[in-house]
């Protein structure tokens, strides 16, 4: 038997009301609904839009209804990821209405009990092709995956085949991707064939968010991010990658170069490095006030042009001068993760440091981090020299998604055609600027 827990917490979410179509996920399987023989759910829309807090809420009411000693899956990205953006909060709200909970962290199971009905819910991550063999061989009665657009076809393919049990339904939730996922083509598309509801939210279908926080979330995307995470669109990535929030406020003159001189101590310093021998080495040099970051001068060399490879050695005497000695120094140097040999000879060099001249692996997440540095551009709150970073400038602005690996691969990637500089950035934006400098931005 279940101990009863003594110290409630209190939900981090407090509801007020529903909206029509959250009341539609709290009650879609109910007895007196018309989708009650349907074999699943589908919610999909644009970020914020509020989907999870009703699917994962139904979730377990439906399961604790409909079930008594059967196993359930809950799924996320990674099982962290899920007890982050999903347990954290639905555990209190559970408790709330009288649900016993009881958790056995080693097996990532939860039991829940309400009155005589126990069931046994399982917590798995879909972070790769090879979660699929942690889910294989166990028998469900239900399934909810929690972004699922994140998740491998083999895993999802996996978590749904093992749902055997007569009534088991499946529960989709996410953000668009392209409409070559194979979310899209095997799951949105056949919804008919499968019996699923589908029901599309867009951020006015979460009454929890203010006109004004909506309008800011639309004033920072642009281009497809815009089009998925506002409009909550199944669109493709095509054509230029910057071209709706990089322009000619994202570039600066010799009068921010002032303003940072007067007051570069009050700064952070960062040096961005996308590592080259056959391609091109690439150095920027930026400045952050707290809220705008400022790439003042970039170094980049071309073997290819110049005709003459560098070595790991001499990049590293050029870092030593492209540093200089009279200003701050860095606080971080952020490097390509595969540029071992490079980092080597770094810390040859002294940039180990603590505190400052520290170097870091780059988070190389693509797909997030192009999102990321189109955020900062679209606020305005990542410029570049006009005259001293003209290859950087050049890259971002030609910077392009690859046609034909989504159309072969159904991937979406950068064309690997001068990406250098955007590496840079990429790598620097992601790793060390958080999300707090646009989430209050007005």
């Amino acid at each position: 038997m279940i101990k009863k827990i003594k110290n409630i917490i209190k939900p981090a979410i407090k509801f007020k009301t529903f909206s029509k179509k959250q009341m539609q996920i709290l009650t879609w399987w109910c007895e007196n609904s018309p989708y009650k023989n349907h074999s699943g759910i589908i919610c999909d829309g644009s970020i914020r839009a509020g989907k999870t807090v009703p699917m994962a809420i139904s979730f377990i009411i439906w399961a604790m209804q409909k079930f008594d000693g059967q196993n359930f899956a809950m799924c996320g990205k990674t099982v962290g990821s899920f007890k982050r953006n999903v347990w954290k909060w639905l555990k209190p709200v559970l408790i709330l209405r009288g649900f016993v909970i009881e958790e056995d962290r080693t097996a990532n199971m939860i039991y829940i009990q309400k009155k005589d009905v126990i069931n046994y819910f399982y917590i798995f991550g879909g972070r790769d092709e090879s979660s699929q063999d942690l889910i294989q061989g166990i028998t469900l009665a239900g399934v909810l995956l929690d972004e699922v657009a994140l998740m491998p076809e083999s895993f999802v393919n996996q978590a749904t085949g093992r749902c055997s049990v007569l009534g088991a339904k499946l529960w989709f939730n996410c953000n668009p991707e392209s409409p070559v996922h194979y979310f899209y083509t095997e799951w949105l598309q056949k919804t008919d064939e499968k019996k699923l509801l589908h029901i599309h939210f867009r951020m006015e279908d979460n009454p929890s968010l203010m006109p004004e926080v909506i309008e800011n979330y639309k004033s920072r995307y642009a281009g497809v991010f815009f089009q998925r995470f506002i409009l909550g669109l199944w669109v493709m990535a095509q054509g230029a990658i910057y071209k709706d929030s990089f322009d000619d406020d994202n570039l600066f003159g010799d009068e921010k170069i002032e303003y940072i001189n007067k007051n570069m101590y009050k700064m952070r310093r960062y040096i961005w490095i996308d590592y080259g021998t056959i391609n091109p080495m690439v150095y920027l040099d930026v400045y952050d006030d707290g809220r705008i970051l400022y790439v003042v001068n970039e170094y980049y060399y071309d073997s290819k042009k110049t005709g003459r490879e560098k070595t790991d050695t001499e990049y590293g005497e050029d870092l030593i001068k492209f540093i200089g000695t009279k200003s701050i120094k860095p606080m971080y140097i952020v490097i390509d993760p595969s540029a071992a040999s490079f980092k080597a000879q770094l810390r040859s060099k002294g940039f180990r440091g603590k505190a400052a001249e520290d170097t870091i692996n780059a988070d190389n997440k693509v797909l997030d981090g192009i999102r990321h540095v189109s955020v900062l551009l679209k606020k305005k709150m990542l410029l570049f020299h006009k005259e001293n970073c003209t290859h950087t400038i050049n890259e971002l602005k030609s910077y392009v998604w690859d046609d034909k690996a989504l159309q072969n691969q159904a991937k979406e990637k950068p064309l690997k055609i001068a990406d250098h500089g955007p590496d840079a950035v990429r790598y620097g934006c992601y790793t060390l600027i958080n999300s707090r400098r646009y989430n209050n931005a007005s």
